[in-house]
């Protein structure tokens, strides 16, 4: 089916925003990706892309192509769905996304158990601790850690994650254990913050016996990778504010320890959302419900 491959390679490239990108994606070489579309723009008769060196974008009618083009893999994704709730072996491709940490220690380990059992799904797993959007991305599953503002989408919850604050021994002895919330403001301290380009002010919310307790942290690092956050404690440059299962090592071997357990932050709701027509989808409910379960179990662990 070359047409219809050359609609995926399509899709995917405008989701990705490039040709080899996109043909990564579908396990296509840069240059059998950019025949797809070059057979596809002869097909149509038109220019679906502006090209220069450095950057790639849908023409105007590339943009309306792409919404009918979607449309017609999704459905034809959904009718296959359907066709494969009639078979005890579910398969095709799911996209699933999620933070770094929670992916790499949590999501990663579980995955093979999944594709053992139905070797016919094929996994890509992208981890980033950047918010995404699951539409613009072409994402399946999204695995999420902390608030959730998209009321577009499915939420399953799947456990409450224990947070704390941590610093290294060494970041203790020079600056002195911090023994009440309003010690993390003075300028003794140096907060690790995990921010993104355009992020609002950052606050920690910490339980108290009077309730919860929202200070704004503030420190001379951040980044936009949680695991960067939590070498930089380790090294000793500052407080991390971080989930418990993230750094359940650091606290063992006494890399890391923990500071006001009295007042710890909230626990970060961890969850997985997806588009509500996703769990018509055999394989989407199989691996949401094996993740969730097996993932609740290894945090236990933890």
């Amino acid at each position: 089916m070359p047409y219809l491959e050359s609609l995926r390679v399509f899709v995917r490239v405008v989701e990705l925003g490039s040709i080899t990108s996109g043909g990564r994606d579908l396990r296509l070489t840069p240059a059998v990706a950019s025949n797809r579309v070059k057979e596809l723009e002869t097909r149509l008769g038109v220019r679906l892309f502006n090209r220069t060196t450095r950057h790639l974008s849908p023409t105007e009618v590339g943009k309306v192509f792409y919404d009918h083009a979607r449309k017609v893999i999704e459905t034809l994704d959904e009718a296959e769905a359907v066709v494969a709730g009639f078979s005890d072996s579910p398969r095709g491709t799911i996209r699933v996304t999620a933070p770094l940490g929670v992916g790499r220690r949590i999501i990663a380990p579980l995955i093979p158990k999944f594709t053992n059992q139905y070797p016919h799904v094929d996994i890509r797993l992208r981890l980033s601790d950047r918010p995404v959007d699951m539409f613009e991305d072409g994402l399946d599953v999204a695995f999420v850690l902390g608030e959730l503002k998209d009321s577009n989408l499915k939420l399953r919850k799947i456990a409450d994650c224990d947070r704390v604050l941590v610093a290294a021994p060494d970041y203790l002895a020079r600056h002195g254990t911090p023994q009440t919330p309003a010690e993390l403001l003075t300028t003794t301290h140096n907060c690790l913050l995990l921010r993104f380009p355009r992020s609002p002010e950052y606050f920690w919310t910490l339980q108290t016996p009077d309730g919860p307790l929202k200070i704004e942290a503030k420190g001379r690092f951040d980044a936009d990778d949680g695991d960067v956050l939590t070498q930089w404690a380790r090294d000793g440059q500052g407080i991390a504010n971080k989930p418990r299962f993230d750094v359940a090592s650091d606290l063992k071997s006494g890399a890391l320890v923990e500071i006001l357990p009295k007042t710890p932050p909230l626990p970060a709701a961890f969850g997985c959302l997806y588009p509500h027509r996703k769990l018509q989808d055999p394989k989407i409910r199989l691996f949401v419900d094996h993740i969730t379960t097996e993932s609740r179990q290894a945090i236990a662990r933890l």
